[in-house]
C-alpha cells in the first residue's frame, strides 16, 4: 500500500472508537488520547505548510492492536508512524533516540570479549542512574546482556551435516547476532534436522527501531541493503526464514508500507520471507516436517506478541509445538507486553510500558512456571523483567524436542 492509499485509508474511519477502547496505551495514560484522535482524526489536518503533529502521537507504541480491531481497515499505526516521522524531519531526533534506534551499532559496541565488562557496568545502579540523567534511558529498563561471542562467529565454525537436500536462508537480526546467539543455534539445528542447508548471507538491521523512532531515511537504507543481499536467494526459490517476528514483519510489510517501497525486488523479498514457525508449519502441512519428537512433559505459558499477530498467520507456535508429546502451552490473551521495541526503554514511557504489560505479567506469574515462551526478543526481556521468570524462544523448545 503506497503513501496515498495509507493516507486515504483515514476516510474509512467511521468514528466507532473501537480502536480507542482496545488501545492498551490509552487505557493506562492520559498522555495518549487514543488511536482515533491522533490517527485518522488528526491526519485530516496534517498538510504541507500546516503545523507539525501534536507530540501526543509519539506516545503511540506501534503495537498494532488498533489495526487488529478496526472494522474498516484504517491504517492507524501507519498514520501515526508517519506523523512521528514528520516531527523528526522538522524538529530533529533526540540523541537518546538516535542511539537506541541503531540496534546494530549498539550491539557491535556491546558484544564480544568485552561483553562481561559491559554487562557488569550496566548492572551498577549508580551508572544506570547516570545514564538516565544523560540519555533519558530509564534506570530500570530491561537492557539485554550482551553476548561474549556473536552468532555469525559461531556459525563460521559450525560444521553442517552432509547430504542436505534443500536450502534455506536464515535472517538472524540484531538480537540473535549480538545478544542471543543460542536462539540462532537452535534455529540452525532444527532446520538442519529437517534436511536443510542453512545459508547466512550478508545482512543488516531490519530497520524497525529506526522506523519506530521516526528516522525513515536511515530505515530505507537498511531495508534496501537487506533487499539487495536477500533477493538473489529469493529469486532462486530459496526461502528466507527469521526467528524475530518483528524483523520478519519489517521485511514482509512494515518497511515497504511505511516507506512506500513497492518495486518488484522489494515485493519478491517480502513474499519470500517467513517467520520460522510459519515456515515449519508449512512443512508439516506439506508432510515434510520431521515429527520424531522426544516427549516434554511440561505445561508452559506462551505469549504470542503483537508483531506476530500482525503477520496474520494465526498461531503457528501452538500448531507445531502441539505435536510434541506431553507439552502443553497455555496461551496469553494479553494485548501487549508494553516494551514495544525501544518504547519502554525511554524514561518518560517506561512506567507506561510496565502498566501495559501488567496483565501479561500477572498471567505468567499465575502459571507458576519457571519458564515462559515468546517469539519476540524484546517481549521476552520485558516478561523476565516484569516477572523474574526465565524466557525462551519457542524454537529452543522444539530443538529440545528433537534432542538437539
Amino acid at each position: 500500500m503506497d503513501h496515498i492509499e495509507i493516507t486515504q485509508s483515514l476516510d474509512h474511519c467511521i468514528k466507532c472508537n473501537v480502536c480507542t477502547s482496545a488501545c492498551p496505551v490509552a487505557a493506562v495514560t492520559d498522555k495518549f488520547p487514543g488511536p482515533k484522535y491522533v490517527g485518522p482524526q488528526a491526519q485530516r489536518f496534517r498538510h504541507a505548510g500546516q503545523p507539525v503533529p501534536d507530540e501526543s502521537v509519539d506516545y503511540c507504541s506501534g503495537c498494532r492492536v488498533c489495526n487488529e480491531v478496526c472494522p474498516t481497515g484504517v491504517k492507524i499505526v501507519e498514520l501515526n508512524a508517519r506523523a512521528r516521522a514528520q516531527i523528526v524531519a522538522e524538529r530533529g531526533m533526540p540523541l537518546r533516540n538516535r542511539i537506541i534506534a541503531r540496534a546494530g551499532l549498539v550491539g557491535r559496541l556491546s558484544s564480544g570479549p568485552h561483553a562481561p565488562l559491559v554487562n557488569f557496568g550496566l548492572a551498577v545502579k549508580p551508572l544506570r542512574w547516570a545514564i538516565e540523567q544523560v540519555l533519558q534511558i530509564h534506570h530500570d529498563a530491561p537492557l539485554p546482556p550482551a553476548s561474549s561471542y556473536t552468532f555469525r562467529s559461531w556459525f563460521k565454525k559450525h560444521t553442517p551435516p552432509v547430504g542436505a537436500r534443500k536450502q534455506v536462508v536464515y535472517y538472524h537480526g540484531c538480537s540473535t547476532q549480538y545478544y542471543e546467539p543460542h536462539v540462532g543455534q537452535a534455529a540452525i539445528a532444527v532446520l538442519e534436522r529437517n534436511g536443510y542447508e542453512v545459508i547466512i548471507p550478508k545482512q543488516g538491521c531490519c530497520g524497525l527501531p529506526l522506523l519506530s523512532n521516526g528516522d525513515f531515511a536511515a530505515a530505507k537504507g537498511r531495508h534496501m541493503f537487506n533487499v539487495e543481499h536477500l533477493l538473489p536467494y529469493v529469486r532462486r526459490g530459496i526461502p528466507v526464514v527469521g526467528t524475530s517476528t518483528s524483523c520478519t514483519l519489517t521485511l514482509k510489510e512494515e518497511a515497504p508500507e511505511l516507506l512506500g517501497l513497492h518495486s518488484h525486488d522489494v515485493r519478491d523479498v517480502a513474499a519470500g520471507t517467513y517467520d520460522i514457525f510459519e515456515f515449519l508449519r508449512n512443512l508439516y502441512e506439506a508432510g515434510d516436517l520431521d515429527t520424531d519428537f522426544h516427549p516434554i512433559p511440561r505445561e508452559l505459558p506462551y505469549h504470542p506478541p503483537c508483531q506476530l499477530r500482525a503477520h496474520r498467520v494465526g498461531l503457528p507456535v501452538l500448531d507445531v509445538l502441539g505435536l510434541v508429546p506431553g507439552l502443553r502451552l497455555t496461551e496469553s490473551h494479553a494485548a501487549c507486553c508494553g516494551i514495544a521495541g525501544t518504547y519502554g526503554l525511554k524514561r518518560e514511557k517506561y512506567q507506561i510500558g510496565m502498566d501495559v504489560g501488567a496483565k501479561l505479567f500477572a498471567f505468567v506469574t499465575a502459571a507458576n512456571s519457571d519458564l515462559a515462551l515468546c517469539d519476540s526478543e524484546t517481549c521476552r526481556w520485558q516478561i523476565s523483567h516484569g516477572t523474574g521468570v526465565a524466557t525462551k524462544h519457542p524454537i529452543e523448545i522444539l530443538a529440545e524436542a528433537y534432542g538437539l
